[in-house]
């Protein structure tokens, strides 16, 4: 197995608009050295200062150097079938392939980031970034910041991970490539243009039909997900059936779950019917025992017939809810499910409970603080907005609840925003509320993580 030791100075700027000034690129086979292909590039535009600053390379020592296309081909047959790989891949890879893009070519290969893998097989280090580390490790790096050097620096680092840990390094190379059972009138290049931000998603057939609605935190590598997904049968028949993306930010998680809750009520795609999991199968439900205590009772929702109180993204996720109750409110951990025991719970005996689950603290003591974080989490008769992140940075996203009731949501410009009810009210488009609606603004104010509750 050969891999392709690389690193690349640039313009600087975003990858798409980056230009390759420098590339040097070691074969090895992770023992020794093999090959070398090293070059100035001219990037047929002005370097800025601060970069040249930075590398020493300036615009008098690119000028006559070959322009990437007249080396495109060159570095193609250099690196063969060899693996990628380079201190930080997602940059130089994804430069380099932004060149190739431009000339027309789909430069792709398996990939391995030396960053990555560094932190599992030799942990502990204080920075990662290849000066520091090859300094705390002794390897030598010679012409920091120029192409050579600092690859060259990253062959001996690789080398290293090989001797220490062969089998966990050769986990972390990664496949980049189309997958082969996608429809072939799916653009691909417009799958990597998608956004890396929240929002909501949706999947159309050759015949124009929505086939699929989801939401993500980054539409991005969701939407990749999706397409290179080979578990089932089922993600691999709606991935083959993809043709176009069409996507919307929201800013909000919020406003995203309940956008895409609606939409998949209205349209009823039939991958989601399909794919159906539910996001929040936990629910919080409580029950009056044969002493008149409230218990609380962390159970999965499928088991109930009844709504929960909440809902939470896994068990793990409930019951630190649960801990954070026992301590916030004082409930006994016996009462909430945490402490299987017919006698007194362990906190008992530490002072820490007031003695509920052997009947010392009364019913109506303790209920009243059981009811107490209840009340938290029902806003029945509130009238509230969420106000969450817009769309931008000068937006603010408002989910607006009267008398209990989901009304809508919208977003306001910071910039007009007067601080008025009317006029908050006014920015906000209204959809249905239903149970699955409920429960998502219910978490979301029980969790109160990166919200403002703002009542009136």
């Amino acid at each position: 197995m050969l891999y392709a030791i690389t690193d690349l100075e640039t313009t600087g700027g975003s990858i798409k608009n980056s230009k390759i000034t420098e590339i040097s690129i070691f074969l090895t086979d992770g023992y020794e050295i093999i090959d070398e292909f090293t070059s100035l590039v001219n990037p047929e535009r002005p370097i800025p200062y601060f970069i040249s600053q930075l590398t020493g390379i300036n615009d008098e020592m690119v000028d006559s150097a070959p322009k990437f296309y007249e080396i495109a081909k060159e570095i193609i047959e250099f690196i063969g079938d060899a693996i990628f790989v380079a201190h930080n891949v997602g940059f130089d890879y994804n430069v380099l392939r932004s060149e190739y893009r431009s000339l027309g070519y789909e430069f792709r290969k398996e990939y391995l980031c030396t960053v990555k893998s560094s932190r599992q097989i030799i942990p502990g280090h204080a920075s990662y970034s290849l000066g520091k580390l090859t300094n705390e490790l002794g390897i030598s790096l010679v012409g920091r910041h120029r192409a050579r050097g600092d690859a060259l620096a990253t062959v001996e680092l690789f080398h290293l991970l090989v001797e220490t840990d062969n089998n966990k390094l050769e986990t972390n190379i990664q496949s980049d490539l189309i997958p082969k059972h996608l429809h072939p009138g799916l653009d691909y290049h417009v799958i990597e243009d998608l956004p890396k931000d929240i929002g909501i998603y949706r999947f159309y057939d050759e015949h124009n039909k929505l086939i699929y609605i989801g939401k993500s935190k980054n539409i991005r590598s969701r939407v990749q997900q999706h397409l290179k997904n080979t578990k089932s049968k089922k993600a691999i028949n709606m991935s083959k059936e993809i043709v176009r993306v069409e996507y919307e930010l929201t800013g909000s998680e919020t406003i995203a779950l309940i956008h895409e809750s609606n939409l998949i009520k209205k349209y009823k795609p039939p991958f989601n019917r399909q794919l159906r999991k539910d996001k929040f199968p936990y629910g919080l439900f409580t029950f009056e025992d044969g002493n008149a205590y409230i218990n609380l009772h962390l159970d999965l929702i499928k088991n109930r017939n009844t709504p929960p109180i909440t809902t939470f993204f896994n068990k793990k996720e409930g019951v630190n809810f649960l801990e954070n109750a026992v301590i916030n409110h004082q409930l006994c951990k016996k009462l909430v499910g945490l402490y299987p025991t017919k006698t007194a719970c362990f906190q008992y005996h530490t002072k820490e409970c007031k003695g509920a689950c052997i009947g010392e603290e009364s019913p109506a003591e303790y209920n009243l603080r059981v009811e107490e974080l209840l009340n938290r989490m029902n806003f029945e008769l509130d009238n509230f907005f969420i106000v969450d992140r817009g769309r931008n940075q000068m937006e603010l996203g408002l989910i607006l609840i009267e008398k209990g009731t989901f009304i809508g949501f919208g977003y306001l410009s910071k910039q007009n925003d007067d601080g008025s009810i009317k006029n908050w009210k006014e920015c906000i488009d209204h959809y249905p509320e239903d149970r699955d609606i409920r429960m998502i603004i219910s978490r979301m104010v029980r969790i109160g993580k990166g919200i403002e509750i703002r009542k009136f």
